[in-house]
C-alpha cells in the first residue's frame, strides 16, 4: 500500500541521509523520496548509482570523523547500511560480519546525536531475536542469545538508541527489525547469499536440476524490499520509542515454506528442481508477528511472493553482475 501523501510532503526540502543507499533496501528508500522533493545524500562503499536524483558519496561508515562530517545539516538519516550474510558466512566468517557492523552503526548514531539530526531510523534484523517460531517484540529478551553472532552488533546499536533516550530524552530514534529481505539489488554473490538470490542465480546459471537442500517444509517469512522500504520511512515518521522494546517487526505478512518459495518461481520460470532431504532443513518455522507494526507506524506490506520473485528476475537479467561492484566484507585479505 502506497504511503500517504502527507507524510511523503513531510520529507519536501528536507536534507536526508540514506546509508547503504546502493543496497536493496536502500534503493527503494531512496526512489521512493526521489519524487518529495527532498535533497537526497547516499553513502555507501559500493561502486554504484542508484538514482540520478540522489548525491552519491563513497565513504566508509567505520570512520567516525567522516561519518560525522555527512551528517551535519542533516535532517533525516536513514541508517540501513548493514552486512548480510548466509548462514555459512554468519557462523565461519564472525568477525568480519561482527566488526565493521559494530563500528558503522556506532559511529553514524553518535554523528546523528552529535549533529542534533531531528529524526533517525535503524534497520535491526530478525537475527537479533533469540531463535522462536514466531516472533514478537513483546516477548523479545534482553538477556536471551541472539541466534547468529552479528544478532549482538544489532543488538548494541539497539541499546545504544535506548541509552540515548533514558540519558538525552531522545525519542526520535526508530528501530526496525525485518526478516528474509529480497528484491532487486539483493546480494546474488554465490558465495555468500541468502535463500532468493541464491536460488535465482543458481537458476539463471542452469543448475539442472536444482538442487534445494531439505525436505521444503520449512516456513520462513519473505518479505519484498519495497514493502520493508515503505516500512522504515514510516518507522522515522511515526516514531518506535513506545513499542515494547522499542522496536517494530517489518514482516510480510505472510509466511510460505521453501518448496511454495520454488514452486513460486517455477511458475514464470522453466527449469527442473529436487530436494535433498538428506541435507539440513533448517528449523521448522520462523515466521514474525507484524500487528503492532501494523497498529503503530500503518504498515502493510502488498507485494504477494511471486510478484516480488518475478520483478526481482527481471532485475537480475538484466544486471547479473553487479554484485561484483558491491563491498565483499567476507572477501578481503588482512
Amino acid at each position: 500500500m502506497p504511503i500517504q501523501q502527507e507524510i511523503l510532503k513531510s520529507f519536501v526540502s528536507k536534507n536526508v541521509l540514506v546509508t547503504g543507499g546502493t543496497g536493496m533496501i536502500g534503493r527503494q528508500v531512496v526512489d521512493i523520496l526521489a519524487g518529495t522533493g527532498a535533497n537526497i545524500k547516499i553513502v555507501s562503499l559500493d561502486k554504484i548509482k542508484v538514482n540520478d536524483k540522489a548525491e552519491h558519496i563513497f565513504g566508509d561508515l567505520a570512520d567516525f570523523n567522516f561519518c560525522k562530517e555527512i551528517c551535519k545539516n542533516t535532517d533525516f538519516v536513514f541508517h540501513i547500511a548493514g552486512i548480510g550474510a548466509s548462514v555459512k558466512a554468519a557462523h565461519t566468517k564472525i568477525a568480519s560480519h561482527f566488526v565493521p557492523m559494530l563500528m558503522m552503526n556506532t559511529n553514524i548514531l553518535e554523528a546523528c546525536r552529535l549533529n542534533k539530526v531531528q529524526k533517525a531510523v535503524y534497520t535491526s534484523s530478525v537475527g537479533a531475536y533469540a531463535p522462536a517460531e514466531i516472533f514478537k517484540e513483546s516477548e523479545y529478551r534482553l538477556d536471551s542469545i541472539p541466534m547468529d553472532f552479528a544478532g549482538w552488533a544489532k543488538r548494541m546499536a539497539e541499546a545504544q538508541i535506548n541509552a540515548y533516550k533514558v540519558e538525552y530524552g531522545l525519542t526520535d530514534f526508530a528501530i526496525v527489525r525485518p526478516p528474509n529481505v529480497y528484491g532487486p539489488g539483493d546480494n546474488f554473490n554465490p558465495e555468500n547469499s541468502l535463500v532468493v538470490p541464491s536460488l535465482i542465480y543458481r537458476i539463471y546459471n542452469k543448475e539442472n536440476p536444482l538442487v534445494v537442500w531439505g525436505d521444503g517444509s520449512a516456513i520462513r517469512d519473505f518479505v519484498y524490499s519495497r514493502d520493508v522500504a515503505e516500512g522504515i520511512i514510516l518507522a522515522l515518521y511515526y516514531g518506535t520509542h513506545n513499542a515494547p522494546g522499542g522496536f517494530v517487526n517489518l514482516g510480510g505478512g505472510q509466511p510460505y515454506t521453501i518448496k511454495e518459495l520454488v514452486e513460486a518461481l517455477h511458475s514464470f520460470l522453466d527449469f527442473n528442481y529436487t530436494f535433498d532431504a538428506s541435507k539440513p532443513t533448517g528449523v521448522k518455522q520462523r515466521i514474525m508477528d507484524i500487528s503492532l507494526a501494523k497498529e503503530m507506524i500503518h504498515y502493510s506490506p502488498s507485494t504477494a511472493l511471486k510478484d516480488g520473485l518475478k520483478e526481482t528476475w527481471d532485475w537480475f537479467i538484466k544486471n547479473p553482475d553487479e554484485y561484483r561492484r558491491k563491498m565483499n566484507y567476507f572477501d578481503l585479505e588482512k
